[in-house]
């Protein structure tokens, strides 16, 4: 038979089981991604970045303007339970580290850690001290560089550069790669096409090659120099190009198109 919870008997910032993870504050605050806490006990408020009453703490933990509107800052006293749709659930610390995380995977962290825009896109940084909450589709497995790693299993990185592509020889020359290279068609398997890291640091995988499929986003400010936002004044920040279908598309949002 199952274990009912409750207060006394849920964890304190541990796994609950595999797929849900409770948080405890005690008079102190989280960043939670939205759509992600499923039960509380106590006395909570979520407030959205940009709550006037939290403008220090958005200032010195939170520089990521992109994805502002799919966070809120989470309060108060009592436990509070995180899950993403029955995904593997695990917390991870880092000590005066760097790590770079799948925005789609981050579920929360501790404002003693700075969040910044990644370089790459589609990832989030985690810079300093502290504790943070992820999820993954499947088990994560660790492993150092150098490494070349499948993207669709890749979850991020820690305290390592950047990683940059590898493309198999076969599908550089191959007539179908080309295709492939221009127009996105097709797609590229991990034996075809992987992420190469290579120097010190940790790199972290998922035991599988399906994508957590990400929820939207806000949207891009509308000025030039920013991926998807275009030339200010253009409707809904776009070169006024028409949308292409399928992963057309995707290429066209991913380079501003």
């Amino acid at each position: 038979m199952s274990t009912a919870h409750d207060p006394m008997t849920l964890p304190s910032d541990d796994n609950v089981n595999p797929y849900t993870f409770c948080v405890e504050l005690k008079g102190s605050q989280w960043f939670l991604q939205k759509g992600k806490m499923i039960a509380y006990y106590g006395t909570m408020d979520f407030n959205g970045i940009g709550h006037g009453r939290l403008d220090r703490l958005v200032r010195t933990a939170f520089h990521s303007p992109l994805h502002a509107s799919d966070w809120v800052v989470a309060e108060g006293s009592g436990k509070m339970l995180l899950a993403d749709r029955a995904f593997d659930v695990n917390s991870y610390d880092l000590d005066d580290g760097n790590l770079t995380i799948r925005s789609g995977n981050l579920l929360a962290f501790q404002p003693s850690l700075a969040l910044k825009q990644s370089i790459v896109p589609g990832f989030l940084t985690l810079i300093g001290t502290g504790k943070f909450v992820a999820a993954s589709n499947g088990p994560v497995v660790f492993m150092e560089p150098p490494i070349r790693v499948d993207p669709q299993a890749l979850v991020g990185w820690a305290d390592c550069p950047s990683p940059c592509h590898h493309y198999d020889h076969g599908y550089m020359t191959g007539v179908l790669g080309g295709l492939r290279a221009m127009t996105g068609l097709g797609g590229a398997s991990g034996e075809e096409h992987q992420f190469e890291f290579v120097g010190a640091g940790t790199v972290l995988l998922q035991s599988s090659e399906t994508l957590m499929a990400e929820q939207a986003t806000g949207s891009p400010p509308r000025q030039a120099g920013v991926p998807g936002g275009g030339a200010s004044g253009t409707p809904g920040g776009r070169s006024g190009a028409p949308g292409l279908p399928g992963q057309l598309g995707d290429l066209q949002r991913r380079f501003g198109l």
